[in-house]
This record gives C-alpha cells, sequence and structure tokens, in this order.
C-alpha cells in the first residue's frame, strides 16, 4: 500500500528554476567571523548546466549547503539574500517544508560517497528509503524501485548487487549510487559537489556522461562543483568562477576557455597541462587564498595578481559587472586581462 505523494505544488516561472540573489554567508568562530559568501548571484533555468569552479575553500560547496538548507547553524549563518525555488524563497521556508523540498525538487550528490552512504546497510535498502519515506511505499515496492534505479544508472547486474554495502562497490560504483539516491524522486534540481573526485579519468569521463545523460531525459537543472576545468569543459553551459566566497567570473563556457576576463580565471586555464608543453615547468598560481578572517583590502586575488594595481588596493572589492554581453567579471583590468600576452 503506497500512501500519496505529498509533493509541494512548485512550478518554474518562464523555464526558471532556481535563483539566487545577494546570497551572504559567515561562519562566526573562535577566530573571528569568517565570510565565506560574499554576495553570490545566478539564476538556473530547466535543460541548464551551470559549473561552479575554484580552488578549496573559495566556497562552492557552502554555496551549494545554502541553498539546500543544511549548512550547520552554528557556526554557519545565512546573512543576507534569497534562495528562490520557482519562485519562493526557501530561506523562509519553514524546517517541515525543507524537507519537502529536499530530494523532491532540489537533490545534492555529495562529494566522498564513502562517507556519505551508511556502511551497515546494503544500497538497495538506502535508496528504497527514499521512497519510503518520500512516497509513503511499503518495503517490497521501494526495493523494486531501488533496482529500477541501480539499472538506471548502470550498474551491472543491479538485483543481486541491492544487498551488497558500500565498501563492496569500487569508487565509481559508489557514484553511481549517490547519484541513483539524488535522482530517485526526480528533482527538477540537481547538485553535484565534486561528482569525480578520486575517480580516475576514464571513470569520471562516464560519471559525467552518465549526468549528462539524466538530465536530457528529464530536462533538470544541473549545477557542478568542481576545482577540475577539465571536467565540466563538455557538459557546462555557463561557468561561474569563485574565489574567497564571490564570483569573479560569469560566462558561456565557450568563451570562458577562449579568453577569459579575470586573472583568477587566467591562472586556473594556464595551470591546465598542455601537450605542447612537454619538458617544460607547469604554470602555478603564485600565493594561497587568503583567510576568510582576514580578507586583503580591496580586491581579495591582488597578493596572487600580476595585472594588479593600487587601485586593486583601494577598501571595497571590484563591482562584479557586465563587461561584455552575457560576460560578467569583477576586476578593474578586464580589457588588459582579455588582450593579454599568451603564455
Amino acid at each position: 500500500m503506497t500512501r500519496k505523494s505529498t509533493r509541494l505544488d512548485l512550478a518554474p516561472i518562464d523555464g526558471r528554476l532556481l535563483e539566487v540573489n545577494d546570497l551572504h554567508v559567515e561562519f562566526r568562530t573562535r577566530d573571528g567571523v569568517a565570510k565565506a559568501i560574499n554576495g553570490v548571484n545566478f539564476t538556473l533555468s530547466e535543460h541548464e548546466t551551470l559549473a561552479i569552479l575554484g580552488e578549496s575553500g573559495s566556497g562552492k560547496s557552502v554555496t551549494a549547503q545554502a541553498v539546500m538548507g543544511i549548512l550547520d547553524s552554528p557556526p554557519a549563518f545565512v546573512t543576507g539574500g534569497e534562495v528562490k525555488y520557482c519562485g519562493t524563497d526557501l530561506l523562509k521556508m519553514s524546517e517541515k517544508d525543507m524537507r519537502r523540498v529536499r530530494g523532491d525538487h532540489i537533490a545534492m550528490i555529495f562529494q566522498d560517497a564513502l562517507s556519505s552512504l551508511n556502511p551497515v546497510f546494503p544500497v538497495g535498502w538506502q535508496i528504497a528509503e527514499m521512497f519510503r519515506v518520500h512516497r509513503g511505499m511499503n518495503r517490497s515496492d521501494a526495493e523494486t524501485e531501488a533496482v529500477k534505479l541501480m539499472e538506471r544508472v548502470r550498474i551491472p547486474a543491479a538485483e543481486e548487487r541491492a544487498g551488497n554495502y558500500p565498501h563492496q562497490f569500487s569508487g565509481g560504483m559508489r557514484q553511481r549510487i549517490m547519484i541513483a539516491m539524488a535522482i530517485a524522486l526526480n528533482p527538477r534540481v540537481l547538485i553535484a559537489d565534486e561528482p569525480t573526485t578520486a575517480l580516475d579519468v576514464t571513470v569520471q569521463a562516464q560519471i559525467m556522461t552518465l549526468l549528462k545523460e539524466l538530465q536530457e531525459e528529464s530536462g533538470m537543472g544541473l549545477i557542478l562543483i568542481t576545482h577540475d576545468l577539465g571536467v565540466v569543459a563538455d557538459v557546462a553551459d555557463d561557468i561561474a568562477v569563485m574565489y574567497c566566497g564571490r564570483f569573479v567570473e560569469h560566462c558561456d563556457v565557450r568563451r570562458l576557455y577562449a579568453n577569459p576576463a579575470h586573472p583568477y580565471t587566467v591562472g586556473l586555464i594556464d595551470s591546465i597541462p598542455r601537450l605542447d608543453q612537454k619538458g617544460e615547468q607547469l604554470y602555478a598560481i603564485g600565493g594561497l587564498p587568503p583567510s576568510l578572517t582576514d580578507l586583503p583590502t580591496g580586491c581579495s586575488f591582488n597578493p596572487r595578481c600580476r595585472f594588479a594595481t593600487d587601485q586593486c588596493r583601494v577598501p571595497g572589492a571590484p563591482p562584479f559587472i557586465e563587461v561584455e554581453e552575457g560576460r560578467f567579471a569583477a576586476c578593474y583590468h578586464t580589457e588588459e586581462v582579455l588582450n593579454r600576452e599568451r603564455v
């Protein structure tokens, strides 16, 4: 016997699924207040893939957790902004309603599949739990649906392997199980947080291809969070580059790879190994990202930037503005960066 679904009645507005406006998040710690997110803005529509790139600690995962409403508070606090899903601000929702949004409408694939899966329950049981909790299915029907999902994400001998435990699967297969759990309730928005971490390049390509195929089947909006530019080159529509809790560049993938407009993006792309650099030293961005409790005055990237001038050290971050049609950047020297001499 199956209970009636309690899915919230929320529909896209003109194809727009998610709108994040001027989002701010801070962590209040003993060492001070860490400004983790400082005014992030983006829109995600149906069938669209947005990749969020940046080094570890830049705020990518915190942004995703704020959207999902799963930040640990304290120490994390959302101090400003909106997260609108189908026109409804999730930040103003009750926890009861947010539980109905998670999984049903917005789902997330977490970084480490092995630590995200429960080691003491079979994977089939864990996938089936989505149907038991959110759809009220009995155990038999839920387990049948779980096997179908395992087949959908191409896990061989799914019916037999549904009774296996997480440690009995390879890293790539565990990631497929995480994807099966995330898409179980047909969400409209899927957030994939480092979905290919610790996987070899062949399995990375398989996982990215699978995500793209699932998106084409359902029309969901997809947010890919990664530090690896090579992973998203063939699947993303737009790329937002993040540094110290801010977007520093945002445009379509083709233009960003061909000629980035922000020095940080230039550094990331120049750091990619190339076939024509055999025997040469690989490029690396100098220095380290600053502490979020003590950000540099002016542009946060200025201590590491080869284009920096005194203007970049004036109090106040550079405005995030449209520098070309459909291309946004937060830099005082965009024209110089675009016309730079290539490495």
